[in-house]
């Protein structure tokens, strides 16, 4: 095979979209990367939206930057995977092709009324689809984000509801907005068809809409959430040959051969093929999933069941799944709404200037709690302030509170799997923190390793695509790929964990406190 061949990933995420080349030892072609990132709109307290328009923008000049950065051969570039910010939800018009409202972000709250009424009345409450959805009822996901979408174009005169059930609107994550826009209203090899309305059974398994088991819209969950089935994508599996790309020059006529939410790609990229492999994504959030094998486990921890991946008409793939909302948008929130910082970078300074953490303790339910305890209504606190208190210690806790969650969920998970933790394979963003990364270790009391390649939600795509069009032929290949970087052990005792840990729940036990006066 010619080792001048590689696959273009799309990782469009919650704050920047960026476009990069991979080659046949699944690594980055230097130079052949773009990042552009996009605006964030905040239009009311707990609402968060993006421009799909902006970002299919971004997607395309991030295409044409990699294009331009490399001097690529015809049908050099193989396959194009994406990935995606999963329950981030667009409505657009099928005519058009324009959206008919902004993105809802999947941060943003403000279904909290849609997704009360559906568990009010309910012997299961809000656990009323979890046994066919794996999800719980919870503003976090895309299908009460749609009904909202046609509530307000219904009480805007735009007649949402009966648009939608005529075929009129189309709705999708991220995902299907992407290829319905790459695919260019033509197939590519069929100018007779229409653009690809699909998404994969991930990004599916994420909208509180999909069986888990059959991989399909369940009906009476579509009724019931009120999303018209005639709205919806189809589902297909995470790897294999959907379409082909309609024009953008150097990629007109590629492959698109692979869509995986984004934690599922990075599960992925992160080669957790067998169950029991697990991984944790430090991004814009954090996200930790367990690899628990083709049959889904379902939590009693407060956990997600969600479809880790499906290569072509193999079984899927399930995986336990515990989220946090606030992360790297924690240190984003510190240099941008609090200009305590100026760059990302500063906190791990700042954090080791520190003998400890000064009794202060951040926890950031700025829109709510997830997992594993699905509070919405929760806010965040600052705990244990005086006039000691500096800059160092807001920078410290910010980053301790992204360790703090993830033990959290990780306990969780351990409960459900009925085994102890073992290392930890991580990834995103934060993961070049050293502060984060050994105070993790810590506080999990197990080795945590970073791989070569720390963009392994893009490198998850592109996998997905290359195995589709056989660049590589195996999982096993992609296992020999995946190479270690770097590996913290913890060094603190058992005492001083607990310690730490004790203090934390009770900062967090002041947040639900302060949200329960409140309702």
């Amino acid at each position: 095979m010619s080792r001048n061949t590689y696959i273009l990933a799309i990782d469009q995420g919650t704050t920047s979209t960026r476009a990069i080349l991979f080659d046949d030892d699944g690594l980055p072609v230097p130079a052949a990367t773009a990042q552009i990132e996009h605006r964030q709109i905040f239009p009311h307290a707990g609402w968060v939206e993006h421009d799909p328009m902006e970002i299919w923008s971004n997607v395309r000049a991030a295409m044409a930057q990699v294009a331009s950065h490399v001097d690529l051969e015809p049908a050099s570039v193989r396959a194009i995977g994406i990935t995606n910010q999963r329950e981030t939800t667009v409505v657009w018009d099928r005519t058009t092709g324009l959206p008919v409202y902004n993105a809802i972000v999947w941060q943003d709250t403000r279904t909290s009324g849609i997704c009360a009424r559906l568990a009010e009345g309910h012997p299961e409450g809000d656990d009323r689809f979890r046994a066919t959805t794996g999800l719980p009822l919870s503003t976090y996901f895309a299908g009460p984000k749609i009904r909202w979408i046609l509530d307000h174009l219904d009480a805007e005169g735009e007649r949402g509801t009966e648009r939608a059930e005529a075929g009129e609107l189309l709705a999708g994550t991220i995902d299907s907005w992407l290829v319905w826009n790459l695919t260019g209203g033509r197939r590519g090899d069929d100018d007779g068809e229409a653009a690809l309305h699909v998404t994969d059974a991930t990004n599916a398994s994420r909208t509180l809409l999909m069986d888990l088991r059959t991989l399909d819209w369940d009906e009476e969950i579509c009724r019931e959430v009120g999303v018209p089935r005639a709205m919806l994508p189809e589902i297909v599996p995470s790897s294999g040959v959907l379409g082909r790309v309609v024009g953008r020059r150097m990629f007109g006529g590629t492959p698109i051969a692979g869509i995986l939410g984004d934690q599922q790609a990075a599960l992925f990229g992160q080669t957790c093929f067998a169950p029991g492999d697990t991984k944790n994504t430090y991004g814009t959030g954090a996200f930790l999933l367990l690899n628990t094998g083709t049959t889904p486990q379902f939590s009693t921890n407060g956990l997600l069941t969600t479809v880790g991946y499906q290569l072509g008409r193999d079984a899927p793939v399930y995986a336990l799944e515990g989220s946090v909302a606030m992360a790297g948008s924690l240190v984003q929130w510190l240099r941008d709404n609090l200009g305590v910082i100026s760059t990302a970078a500063e906190t791990e300074d700042l954090a080791f200037s520190l003998e400890d953490n000064g009794d202060c303790y951040l926890v950031p339910a700025f829109s709510g709690l997830l997992a594993p305890r699905w509070r919405p209504d929760a806010r965040g606190v600052m705990v244990g302030l005086t006039r000691f208190h500096t800059r160092a210690h807001l920078a410290r806790a910010a980053l301790e509170a992204t360790a703090f969650q993830t033990r959290e969920m990780t306990d969780a998970m351990c409960a459900d799997a009925g085994a102890s933790a073992g290392s930890l394979r991580v990834d995103g963003g934060m993961v070049g923190n050293e502060y984060l990364m050994q105070f993790q270790a810590d506080l999990l009391g197990v080795d945590v390793v970073r791989p070569e390649v720390t963009e392994t939600t893009a490198l998850g795509a592109a996998f997905a695509a290359g195995l589709a069009v056989g660049k590589w032929d195996s999982t096993d290949r992609l296992r020999e790929l995946w190479r270690e970087d770097r590996r913290w052990s913890p060094a603190m005792s058992q005492e001083d964990r607990e310690r730490l840990l004790g203090r934390w729940n009770d900062a967090v036990e002041r947040t639900l406190g302060w949200a329960a006066a409140e309702g």
